[in-house]
């Protein structure tokens, strides 16, 4: 290509380019079914299923919507051949393409019983086919509800085998027994049925039956779904399965307390036939009847045969009679010796109440009275002699305490003379009185405060001078030195002269 061509090429943006790739691929490819395996599978939270369909060579995005994926009848998983029908589109975010899928099936029943044989496998491990949690069915329901369509032949079928058999009372809830809303609403029905009250306007069954003709397997596959086989398993009513023919197998016949081949037979396993039962109660009460005749024959030869076996009555009161005559007989003598052997026991209780007599009693009291006397006369000289010892024991200890006493505080006394002394010679030896003596004076003011410095003495000032016989009062002159005072009537305070002239 020349350069000037490609400066003549038209100039693209990524948006105009993208959405022009985006439109061819609409236009080529607007509606397209791939067969294919899935890869990984991808459930947003958003609800949006995001997966990758592939084969040995290629792989190819797909994502299926939120309202397209709430259609689906079976869960895609990796590894599942499915076919998808749907329209390639890009997506400019990412510069890829991608399969819009509107609708996506299993590739085949190969793929269908797989993931059949899947689901069974994992819903067993969950316990909800065990048979140790399937319930026994009423032996004549009152009320029997139907899961099924009422347009179709089945409910005929179950309606006129349970006229022949035994006529009950039977509501019927419809639903879809085909189609993508069918595994929706049998789990509905069962549910609802579950639900309804026992004293409500509608009675509540005593067994359900969920019943379909035959048919394929995608025909049967909404009763292989996850939500009908968990609301069978959760019914509290017992629950007889009754879908396809006698060799279709689906997975609420596992979930259910019985499995019927046809919905005849769920019809006859629901009730027992009248006639057979009124049959059955004619032959019992023709049997009661007869056994309760052939006790009273039996009882009857029975009483025959004792009547023939009891002894006459003239027998059975001889061996009494004679017995009788002879305890006649020996009544007498019987009398006198009872009426002896009463008169001696009379006579032993008679002594023996005039032991007890009011007299003996108060004889005996008497003599007890008077050697508790003695006793007591006894006793009160020997407590007297005994006291009196014991007052001079203890006059003799008090004696010999006091002594011990007097002798305690004497030198007691004594010893607190001699500390006394000894005290009132150490206070003489402190006191100020014996320098006194040895010719010195004690020099007061005239309120009685000591003086020691002749700077404190002011001319003029009172003193009283204290000698060891006695006190004088002077008045202190010039200089220091003192001169005596006035002395008072009657001489000094002491009633001594004044030892200075005037």
């Amino acid at each position: 290509m020349s350069d000037t061509a490609l400066v003549n090429a038209p100039e693209w943006t990524v948006s105009e380019l993208s959405g022009a790739l985006r439109r061819t691929l609409e236009d080529a490819y607007g509606h397209v079914r791939v067969r294919a395996e899935l890869g990984a599978v991808k459930v947003h939270s958003s609800g949006h299923v995001y997966l990758d369909l592939k084969d040995e060579k290629a792989c190819l995005a797909g994502v299926m919507w939120r309202t397209t994926a709430a259609k689906m009848r079976f869960r895609p998983e990796m590894g599942m051949e499915v076919i998808a029908t749907g329209r390639i589109t890009t997506y400019p975010g990412q510069s890829k393409y991608q399969l819009i899928v509107e609708s996506l099936e299993p590739a085949g029943v190969g793929a269908l019983l797989a993931q059949l044989e899947e689901r069974r496998k994992r819903l067993a491990a969950e316990g909800l086919f065990d048979a140790a949690r399937k319930k026994p069915l009423p032996f004549l329901p009152g009320v029997i509800g139907v899961v099924t369509s009422p347009t179709g032949a089945v409910i005929r079928d179950i309606l006129h085998r349970l006229a022949d058999r035994f006529p009950r009372h039977v509501v019927v809830w419809p639903v879809r027994v085909q189609g993508e809303t069918c595994a929706a609403e049998v789990a509905a029905a069962i549910r609802g049925f579950n639900a309804l009250p026992a004293d409500g306007p509608i009675p509540r069954p005593d067994l359900l039956i969920v019943a379909r003709g035959g048919g394929s397997l995608e025909d049967l596959w909404g009763f292989n779904e996850e939500a009908v086989v968990r609301a069978a398993a959760e019914s509290a009513i017992p629950l007889i399965s009754a879908v396809g023919h006698e060799t279709d197998t689906t997975l609420i016949d596992h979930a259910s307390d019985r499995r019927a081949p046809t919905p005849t037979g769920a019809a006859e396993i629901a009730v027992p036939v009248r006639g057979d039962l009124l049959a059955a109660v004619q032959s019992l009460g023709a049997r009661l009847v007869a056994g309760e005749l052939r006790l009273l024959d039996r009882n009857r030869a029975d009483l025959r045969s004792a009547v023939r076996a009891l002894p006459h009555a003239e027998d059975l009161l001889a061996a009494p009679r004679q017995r009788l005559d002879l305890a006649a007989g020996r009544l007498p003598g019987a009398l006198l010796v009872n009426s002896r052997r009463h008169e001696a026991r009379l006579l032993e209780a008679a002594r023996r109440l005039a032991r007890l007599s009011p007299e003996a009693r108060l004889a005996g009291l008497r003599a007890r009275i008077d050697g508790l006397g003695s006793r007591l006369v006894a006793s009160r000289e020997a407590l007297l002699r005994a006291e009196t010892l014991r007052v001079a024991q203890r006059r003799e200890r008090l004696a010999s305490v006091a002594a011990r006493a007097g002798m305690a505080m004497a030198g007691l006394l004594e010893r607190r003379r001699t500390r006394l002394g000894a005290v009132w010679q150490l206070a003489e030896s402190y006191s100020y009185r014996g320098v006194l003596a040895r010719g010195f004076a004690l020099v007061h003011a005239a309120d009685g405060t000591p003086l020691r410095d002749a700077a404190a003495i002011a001319p003029g000032a009172v003193l009283d001078i204290e000698f060891h016989d006695g006190k004088v009062r002077a008045v202190a002159g010039e200089g220091g030195k003192p001169r005596p005072a006035r002395p008072k009537a009657g001489g000094g305070p002491s009633g001594q002269g004044s030892l200075f002239g005037s």
